[in-house]
């Protein structure tokens, strides 16, 4: 289904980006977001592509069932509700911060070995709460200290060093730069710091979708197939309470499905079918519309997609219009709009 050869780093270049959805008000077009799509059959190949789909971009967190994948392959033991948070952009809710203690406390160390930005929770009904208590920002409550922990669990089990653990030199990035070189099979074409401060690989938004497809269609007990149950039976450990991405894998059936800052998202289902989005302005509001168009291309019953339609634009505290996926991509809209 998909080669095993690597490809060339894809180019970094100004992306083509093309209008992916439209901003309807009253019936009429009041906004355009930009971006692109690829979705992918169950062979692996290109079903539909709008936009730049092979020039290099940066997945954000959408690339962290990738990095868990390599600390699995590394001799990560986690599984369940521990290893869906190694592949966690979680909340902050109480239960992440617990597990995230937990990863911690398996690999003998404390929080004061984390090296990812102290932060407030991500969810703003729990950030609200830590505001009126007066607590402060906390490397554990930042919404990538499961992948913290786990990747200095990796370490501690390999005798690498914690200090510099995020450095990209460091054998942990190195082995983890080789799996993403493998699963998205092409070579990475740029090296930054995500927010966290953990090292960011650039790739295409068409190795993102083999990415998310490989994982998902890996064998039973592989790293890959770990990693992707994890994340479906325990969605709210890889998100949160309320968050659109765990209410879109309980809502379609094996699926995996994995956002991103910036307006990234990734999700791909045991056969191979594959759907990968870049919102070009970051907007999160159009983020899961259009990937649920990408979904209903792919063949996903629409019945099953109508809730991730967007929320509806409001005029007078009345519904007046939506953000709707273009017509390329969903040529019969899966929601009414005003």
């Amino acid at each position: 289904m998909f080669s095993s050869s690597v490809a060339d780093a894809p180019q970094i270049r100004e992306p083509l980006h093309a209008p992916v959805a439209h901003l309807i008000r009253g019936g009429v077009v009041e906004g355009i977001h930009y971006g692109s799509v690829v979705v992918l059959d169950t062979d692996g190949k290109v079903q539909l592509q709008i936009g730049d789909i092979e020039a290099a971009f940066y997945p954000r967190s959408a690339l962290k069932p990738v990095q868990a994948v390599a600390m699995v392959r590394a001799g990560l033991p986690l599984d369940g509700e521990l290893l869906s948070l190694a592949a966690a952009s979680h909340s902050g809710e109480e239960r992440h911060i617990a597990g995230v203690r937990r990863i911690l406390g398996l690999a003998g160390l404390t929080e004061d070995h984390l090296r990812n930005v102290p932060d407030m929770p991500f969810d703003p009904v729990v950030r609200d709460t830590w505001v009126r208590e007066g607590r402060e920002p906390s490397r554990l409550a930042q919404n990538c200290s499961g992948k913290h922990a786990a990747m200095l669990y990796t370490c501690k089990l390999n005798g690498w060093s914690l200090d510099d653990y995020l450095d990209p030199a460091h054998p942990l990035q190195q082995a983890i730069a080789e799996i993403v070189e493998d699963l998205t099979g092409q070579r990475i074409a740029q090296v930054t710091v995500d927010g966290c401060g953990a090292p960011l690989f650039s790739v295409s938004l068409h190795g993102l979708a083999r990415a998310g497809a490989r994982i998902t269609t890996a064998v039973d007990g592989t790293p890959e197939a770990r990693v992707a149950d994890a994340m479906r039976m325990y969605a709210e450990t890889a998100s949160g309470a309320g968050r659109d991405v765990a209410a879109l894998m309980h809502a379609v059936p094996g699926l995996l499905a994995k956002d991103g800052f910036e307006g990234v998202q990734v999700a791909a289902l045991p056969d191979g079918r594959a759907v990968a989005v870049k919102i070009a302005d970051g907007a999160s509001r159009a983020r899961i519309p259009v990937t649920a168009a990408g979904l209903a291309r792919a063949g996903v019953e629409p019945e099953l997609l109508t809730e991730f339609t967007g929320e509806p634009l409001l005029g007078g505290g009345e519904p007046v219009g939506c953000v709707r996926a273009v017509r390329a991509l969903d040529p019969v809209p899966l929601g009414a709009c005003a």
